[in-house]
């Protein structure tokens, strides 16, 4: 591994048509420059998820730099990337944090966190194939979509009816429902903001919504400074171990096959944005992601994966340099630090929350339709077609089973259902021969008159 940096070029500018490489960086002015953008990127996402789920923001922020770190490592400083929390675990979260409490949680996130790490060592040896077999497109776009549609009912919130001087009072204490005139200025805002702006403030345009909706909410006196004026300007995060309870594992282990589509997603973005071939790393980014993982786990973090916003970054900076990611990672462990900073971030009202996880799980929805648009999926085969649609069902209407003390949520059954009826109905299509028949009228493949 080598932690030194060739100078791109005179350091200043990168020319048209070339791109500064994960073993080269800009000036180390700009290089830092580069780096705090990096962290303002994850920064909306990565504090969406200790939000929702009850986290300790700073815990969660400090995890995410040492994970950082410890990818830079493991994959021999060649593979840029920055580790932020990972959206598919709010759901099993949610519901392990509802029955056994947050340590319950994070137990389940240290089991993924292995896993992940082990399946991350069987891909270094044997490659990622058998990655592609397990988990074709069609599978791991329905697996991504249902995590996010299973969402949408924590997005609109729950409420609470109690009796008060003979009249039934309605209390909404999260999700949309909370403040629904500060949600709908937020989702506005993350809306307008899409559109109006260029460039890396477009792609910001759920933390400049949660910023908006923030102010709107301060105005109309939803914000609780109490904890604000309360914390300390530095001092460390808290800690929490977690506990084991088999009963909520089956909740937490489809989020493994999520976090693997991400990182072999990522590696595979990184290779066409760089010209470089970064297969052989595959196994050592699973491997790194189930270790930052598991240490988040152990301490009151949550689990981890690489992060998109970031890629968006490097796009539009065309600066591909691992130097720039440990920038971000030392950004965010200095903030994770500043026990006052977490305190503004847990301030964040309800209804600004409800407004942005509207845009957001509707988002990772339409992530799985994305994945089945990029590969091309035929849904005129009916094993797709019948796989997809079983799973988001399930996922969508959160079906339950309860063996023993074992519960199997929606998400858990959604995907146990794409994998066995992607692969059971290929073995017998192929056995009868019946792989090319249509599923119906409706889905047989268009002409070109209806296509136009």
């Amino acid at each position: 591994m080598s932690i030194g940096w060739r100078l791109h070029g005179d350091g200043r500018t990168v020319p048209v048509g070339e791109v500064v490489a994960p073993d080269e960086r800009l000036s180390w002015p700009r290089t830092i420059g580069i780096g705090m953008q990096h962290v303002v990127a994850m920064f909306g996402a990565t504090f969406l998820v200790p939000l929702l789920t009850g986290f300790s923001p700073a815990t969660t922020l400090f995890f995410s730099a040492v994970g950082t770190v410890v990818f830079l490592l493991i994959t021999r400083n060649k593979l840029p990337s920055y580790l932020g929390s990972s959206f598919a675990f709010i759901a099993p979260i949610a519901a392990a944090t509802a029955t056994g409490g947050q340590s319950v949680a994070l137990g389940g996130i240290v089991v993924v966190g292995v896993l992940l790490a082990a399946i991350g060592a069987v891909v270094h040896v044997a490659g990622s194939g058998w990655i592609d077999t397990l988990m074709p497109p069609v599978v791991t776009g329905t697996i991504v979509a249902l995590i996010g549609l299973n969402l949408a009912p924590v997005a609109w919130g729950t409420c609470s009816q109690s009796v008060v001087d003979g009249e039934i009072v309605e209390t909404c204490s999260n999700g949309f429902r909370a403040a629904p005139i500060t949600a709908l200025g937020t989702l506005l805002a993350i809306i307008l903001c899409t559109v109006l702006f260029r460039g890396i403030l477009g792609r910001l345009s759920i933390l400049v919504g949660v910023l908006v909706g923030y102010a709107v909410a301060n105005l109309r006196g939803e914000v609780d400074f109490s904890g604000v004026r309360a914390a300390d300007w530095v001092g460390f995060p808290q800690f929490l171990a977690p506990t084991f309870d088999i009963a909520v594992l089956g909740l937490f282990v489809p989020v493994v096959l999520v976090l693997v589509a991400e990182n072999i997603g990522h590696v595979k973005s990184v290779a066409a944005m760089t010209g470089h071939d970064m297969d052989p790393l595959a196994g050592r980014a699973l491997f790194s992601d189930g270790i930052a993982t598991t240490l988040a786990g152990l301490g009151g973090g949550s689990g981890t994966t690489t992060y998109a916003e970031n890629i968006g970054v490097m796009a539009a900076t065309k600066v591909y340099s691992t130097a720039a990611y440990w920038v971000a990672a030392a950004t965010a462990l200095v903030l994770s630090l500043s026990p006052k900073f977490g305190a503004v971030v847990a301030s964040i009202p309800a209804g600004v929350l409800g407004g942005a996880t509207t845009v957001l799980y509707g988002m990772i929805g339409i992530l799985g339709a994305r994945i089945w648009v990029q590969n091309r999926v035929d849904f005129s085969d009916p094993k797709n077609l019948t796989t997809a649609a079983v799973a988001l069902v399930i996922g969508i209407a959160n079906f339950t089973w309860a063996p023993g003390d074992l519960v199997f949520g929606g998400i858990a059954l959604g995907t146990a259902a794409a994998l066995i009826i992607y692969h059971l109905m290929r073995v017998l299509a192929d056995w009868r021969g019946t792989s090319q028949e249509p599923a119906s009228p409706a889905s047989v493949p268009a002409v070109d008159p209806v296509d136009r």
